[in-house]
């Protein structure tokens, strides 16, 4: 009978599924047997067995579950395959060894017996894969509870890092500001003085933090891109007056070209606005005082360009990609999460479009949004498609 093989054989068969388990793994990986690993599944096996034979068979369905699934979590098996499945993953294995690691008393058993020429019955075999089937859904269901609480962990601790940084950044510039007003207010300065300069900083450096922490929840949560056409010239004009009076508090110039009037971006303006005045922002923050930011909008073919040039020195040495990837910074100042250009790709990629740096070595660099092309409609052609409409 195969307990009775199982039973006489239980150390080799147990010392079989530690060498599989160590070939497969890295060394040092288990230097034990784990409490609810193959041992004690093999008890199991052997018990189900054991109750098979006697006069009420059944039974063996409270020691290893029921065929086909059922209710297995009602089990003695169901109970330690579930701990077992949170062992693994509480030792980093994956999902694939997890499964593997019962695959490998299967094989063990098979082997052995064709070794040892032991006779097991075809029912026998049956209850093997009823017990394995079982001890595999429990183990890997739970093993995927237990991932996705330490995924959910991890994002809290993120998170929450995320949202101290912002409340410190947020505290900043608030503070700042409230100080330079109350020196205001006293009438020993003026709105015009170093002291206002320092409140309009601050008011600027509110705005952008606002903008962009709300730009990063849209696409974060996944909100539906608003999509609607809209007159790229005018854009470009909101774009300057919101850049103009950070441009003046940061000490250099912005620089705005005549945009064709008939050109058109279909995209979710709010969400272009944001990545747009994150891009004049940073290059506020990191050109040279007294140098020139410009603001450029144009069509090539069938695309639109819209380039935002500062003059910061040129970027670092390295993969310029690495700037758009998430808390990256690559200047001295430090202040800000890191995650703007990170948003503005993101934000810039939703409304079917690309962003791009290319590095001017010595002078600075040119971020480029690439959108495809539309052009605005005249009045007259406006007037027609109105009167067709009212005809159909």
């Amino acid at each position: 009978m195969m307990h009775l093989f199982l039973s006489e054989n239980r150390a080799e068969l147990i010392a079989r599924c530690r060498d599989k388990v160590a070939a497969r793994s890295l060394p040092g990986a288990m230097s034990r047997e784990l409490d609810y690993g193959i041992s004690v599944f093999l008890d199991q096996l052997i018990k189900t067995l054991q109750v098979e034979q006697t006069s009420q068979p059944m039974l063996s369905r409270d020691v290893s579950g029921p065929t086909g699934g059922g209710q297995p979590a009602l089990s003695e098996m169901g109970v330690t395959a579930t701990a077992h499945g949170r062992e693994l993953m509480q030792h980093g294995f994956t999902v694939e060894e997890l499964v593997h690691d019962y695959g490998d008393l299967c094989q063990a058993i098979t082997d052995l017996a064709f070794e040892k020429n032991a006779s097991i019955k075809v029912d026998e075999f049956r209850t093997l894969n009823r017990c394995l089937d079982n001890a595999i859904a429990m183990a890997i269901t739970e093993y995927g509870y237990q991932r996705d609480f330490v995924v959910a962990d991890r994002n809290a601790d993120a998170l929450n890092e995320r949202l101290g940084d912002f409340a410190h950044e947020l505290r900043n510039h608030l503070s700042t500001a409230t100080l330079a007003l109350a020196v205001i207010k006293s009438g020993n300065v003026g709105l015009g003085s170093a002291t206002g300069a320092v409140l309009d900083r601050s008011l600027v450096n509110l705005k952008n933090l606002i903008d962009r922490s709300l730009a990063e929840v849209r696409i974060t949560a996944g909100i539906v891109v608003q999509h609607q056409l809209f007159s790229l010239a005018n854009f470009i004009g909101e774009a300057k007056s919101a850049g103009e009076l950070e441009a003046q508090v940061r000490g250099c110039e912005l620089f705005v070209s005549d945009v064709d009037p008939k050109l058109a971006v279909d995209a979710d303006r709010d969400l272009l606005f944001a990545a747009v005045g994150n891009l004049l922002h940073n290059a506020f923050k990191f050109t040279h005082e007294g140098t020139r930011v410009t603001l450029n909008a144009y069509a090539a073919a069938d695309r639109i360009l819209i380039d935002v040039k500062d003059h910061c020195g040129g970027l670092p040495s390295g993969d310029a990609e690495s700037l758009f990837k998430p808390f990256t910074q690559s200047d001295a100042d430090r202040s800000g999460l890191g995650l703007g250009l990170s948003i503005s790709r993101r934000s810039i990629e939703a409304n079917h479009g690309r962003l791009s740096v290319r590095d001017r070595p010595g002078i600075g660099c040119v971020f480029t949004i690439d959108l495809p092309r539309h052009s605005m409609l005249a009045p007259e052609a406006i007037a027609d498609l109105l009167e067709r409409a009212a005809l159909s």
